[in-house]
């Protein structure tokens, strides 16, 4: 089957279900839009990566990225193969060089190493027909909306959080960092970080995101 690269468009912070996020893969040169719902350390860990935070320990995934690197290990790529029943299934393609695996692992967690790897990620044009959503216009308004989706049932594990078609008529509540200046975010982000608190930092990234908009 011909595989279809995405890239990580953004992460949505449900206000209507505590610890559920959106992760939202774009196909790349195309206008589909796969989200996964997924868990709160998950959500974080992927957010502190893409915007460069320096936590004062190691996350679990970045210990696996240490691991690895300590024992030559290479990250080729992550494959979201299959979805059965709401729930995706992807495996990580890794290299010693002489030989490739395949290991299993939740598409959260495959995503939170690939982009410490900074390896593509993948999947099949059948998951995107499936789960994927055609977007018109800005990928902004798309997070923004991502909980009035009523058709979309996928998540990232049996045990994670309900998928927005479960919580769709919930309301979305006003951010409470929304009066904040953009400089009093940055501090409040920082001091979030150095306290470990990466829920807590990933709200506030969220909000001077919007900011620029």
């Amino acid at each position: 089957m011909k595989k279809i690269k995405l890239d990580i468009v953004g992460l949505s912070y449900s206000q209507t279900q505590s610890g559920a996020y959106a992760l939202v893969l774009g196909e790349v040169g195309g206008n589909r839009r796969l989200p996964v719902i997924i868990g709160g350390f998950e959500a974080q860990s992927i957010a502190v990566e893409i915007e460069k935070m320096t936590p004062s320990r190691p996350l679990t995934h970045d210990l696996f990225k240490t691991f690895a690197d300590t024992f030559e290990i290479s990250l080729q790529e992550i494959l979201i193969y299959n979805l059965v029943d709401g729930i995706f299934f992807a495996k990580l393609l890794c290299s010693d060089g002489e030989q490739t695996i395949e290991i299993d692992a939740r598409t959260s967690d495959a995503v939170a190493l690939a982009v410490r790897f900074e390896c593509p990620i993948y999947t099949y044009d059948f998951i995107m027909n499936t789960a994927g959503i055609v977007i018109e216009g800005n990928d902004f308004a798309f997070l923004e909306n991502l909980e009035n989706v009523g058709n979309y049932k996928a998540t990232d594990a049996e045990n994670d959080v309900k998928a927005p078609s479960d919580v769709d008529s919930g309301k979305n509540m006003p951010s409470p960092y929304a009066t904040l200046t953009i400089e009093q975010l940055e501090k409040t982000l920082q001091k979030a970080i150095d306290n470990e608190q990466y829920e807590t930092a990933a709200k506030i990234r969220d909000e001077i995101e919007k900011r620029k908009i």
